[in-house]
């Protein structure tokens, strides 16, 4: 019986002289989409959150269909069940972290609610930062909170755009292992060589909106080892 992919696209995006033709389909937990800045990255994970509709091509979650030009399909952001943080956090203003965190929650009980916050706020230690407002928190703290509220309603899957910038080298590997722990399939956008490497988990490569590459990230990002090593500070023993 062949597997169901986390995900499958086959898109087509043109805008102005860009054009972006992807095909893949997810099967890892934690999968990298690495390219250079204006490969494309931003664009096509803002179409599989629904944010910015391809000319024409297909995207299922699952064995749900979320976009289907031929049929005229297109699923809303908000019934897509993907979390999506973007390098800036995008938080309401006017909430508190912890209201922004419930947003998206307003349909479960109270109790259900009340203990899924708890959890949230536990696994990104922030419970401190409950009554402040995303003006109070400095640019990590905001993404902390930005990761608890895009997986508050337990999505099927999460993409992230480079939320990490705000946090230092030992706290993107704090997150990023407690992101694995909750077992919610990742697409992560990084255009950081080391980054990539340091993950090893799979790897779609992005180049000049065309789907160039797609395996295992040390395989896929070997050309580039000697470059890795050297951002990691690592001396190859290979000759």
């Amino acid at each position: 019986m062949t597997e169901v992919p986390i995900l499958e696209a086959a898109i087509e995006y043109q805008r102005n002289s860009f054009s972006l033709r992807a095909q893949f389909a997810l099967h890892s937990n934690w999968t990298v989409l690495f390219g250079v800045s204006g490969a494309g990255k931003t664009t096509l994970l803002r179409i599989l959150a629904g944010l910015t509709q391809p000319a024409s091509g297909s995207i299922s979650l699952g064995k749900t269909p979320l976009l289907d030009t031929g049929r005229k399909l297109f699923a809303p952001p908000g019934q897509r069940n993907i979390g999506f943080v973007l390098q800036q956090a995008a938080l309401f203003p006017h909430l508190t972290a912890e209201e922004n965190i419930a947003f998206g929650l307003d349909q479960w009980t109270r109790d259900a609610r009340e203990a899924r916050l708890e959890e949230l706020l536990h696994l990104f230690e922030i419970e401190p930062l409950t009554r402040r407002k995303p003006k109070q928190l400095s640019g990590g703290e905001r993404q902390r909170v930005a990761l608890a509220q895009a997986l508050a309603p337990k999505p099927q899957l999460l993409l992230l755009d480079e939320p990490f910038n705000a946090l230092d080298s030992m706290a993107r590997t704090a997150i990023i292992e407690k992101l694995r722990t909750t077992g919610v399939p990742v697409l992560y956008v990084s255009h950081d060589l080391a980054d990539a490497w340091q993950i090893n988990a799979d790897a779609l490569l992005l180049e000049t909106g065309h789907i160039t590459a797609q395996g295992p990230a040390r395989t896929i990002l070997a050309p580039q080892r000697e470059q890795i090593l050297t951002q990691l500070g690592v001396v190859s023993a290979e000759p």
